[in-house]
């Protein structure tokens, strides 16, 4: 079987990690990682999502904070501060600057990102092939109003540095309109049996791989079932903070708010996107939180078949039940 992922961050890697305790043997993942959080810092780029899936399927993540190499040290970080180079907000330990300096040189040679992001795999061995969404720069920033006026940031510093305190006005993935899908992108979901949305952020992680045109039109017209996993649960985002986000799309913070975000197959036109014109409706499948079983009428009224399952990645086991529902869903709606 050959499944297909998109993915962000800290979610989305747990998510992948059940996946392949869920799998059988011989099966292929191809996971399609977020890029619109990169962001270059003392000169380096960096990608936070792509990296947060390599490290925590190859073994070297922060367990307790999800992000980051585990054994960390922060000498690098503490010389920057007393030159007086910033952003302190931003932390790159020692061990993960070295991956973003050998990404850096190898970019600067002329290596794509694909190419240096199959490269990097090489030492950490996720178990997946893990394609960038794009090999072209995008970037997430959020329209804000503060102290300072009316502004765009960097989605990083709006998430790292402000801690989402104040209203994110629009979010814009700069660049994701005249970028091209990265080699190996569009064939994978055309060949996919299953496409999975872990529960990732719906509009910064997910929606912005969905962004790049191409994407969205190749998992819509897909042979493959399209199931989502919710990442809100009891009207809250399980981590970090989704609902202003959510709210800058016109999305309320709901299991079944989600799904009609996302629209069932073969719909036109979304919440975010009410003119339509485009190819919007994604899903066949949808898996709420055994607390929000209430919605699961409304989401099949909507036309998406939907299901109540545990949703919390309390651990590996609980994490591969999650995936299981959701292959189990993909078979049921397998048209």
């Amino acid at each position: 079987m050959r499944i297909v992922a998109l993915a962000g961050g800290i979610g989305g890697a747990r998510f992948l990690r059940g996946l392949k305790a869920a799998v059988a043997p011989g099966d292929e993942i191809t996971v399609i990682g977020n890029t619109g959080d990169d962001i270059h810092l003392y000169g380096l780029k960096v990608c936070p999502d792509l990296d947060t899936v390599m490290y925590t399927l190859g073994g070297g993540i922060h367990e307790e904070q999800g992000w980051g190499r585990t054994d960390e040290t922060w000498s690098i970080k503490a010389e920057m501060k007393e030159y007086g180079v910033g952003p302190e907000w931003f932390g790159l330990g020692d061990r993960d600057f070295a991956t973003h300096l050998v990404r850096s040189q190898m970019l600067t040679a002329g290596y794509t990102l694909s190419q240096v992001t199959e490269a990097l795999c090489v030492r950490w061995q996720p178990g997946v092939r893990l394609l960038p969404m794009s090999d072209d720069r995008v970037e997430t920033h959020v329209k804000i109003t503060d102290e300072a006026g009316t502004r765009a940031v960097h989605f990083q510093e709006y998430w790292v540095r402000l801690h989402a305190a104040v209203d994110a006005e629009a979010i814009v993935p700069v660049g994701a309109d005249t970028a091209k899908p990265a080699p190996g992108v569009l064939d994978a979901i055309a060949a996919a049996d299953v496409i999975l949305f872990p529960p990732s952020n719906p509009v910064v992680s997910i929606g912005t791989i969905l962004a790049v045109p191409g994407i969205r039109e190749a998992v819509a017209a897909a042979a493959a079932p399209v199931v989502g996993l919710s990442p809100i649960i009891g009207g809250a985002p399980v981590r970090g903070m989704a609902d202003k986000v959510l709210a800058a799309v016109g999305v309320e913070t709901t299991a079944e708010a989600v799904a009609r975000h996302y629209g069932p197959r073969g719909a036109v036109g979304s919440a975010s996107d009410p003119d339509g014109g485009r190819p919007a409706g994604l899903l066949d499948g949808w898996l709420v939180d055994t607390a929000d079983e209430a919605a699961v009428p409304a989401v099949e009224a909507a036309g998406i078949t939907c299901r109540a399952v545990p949703l919390l990645m309390t651990d590996v086991e609980a994490t591969a039940a999650m995936a299981r529902a959701a292959l189990e869903l993909a078979e049921q709606v397998r048209r």
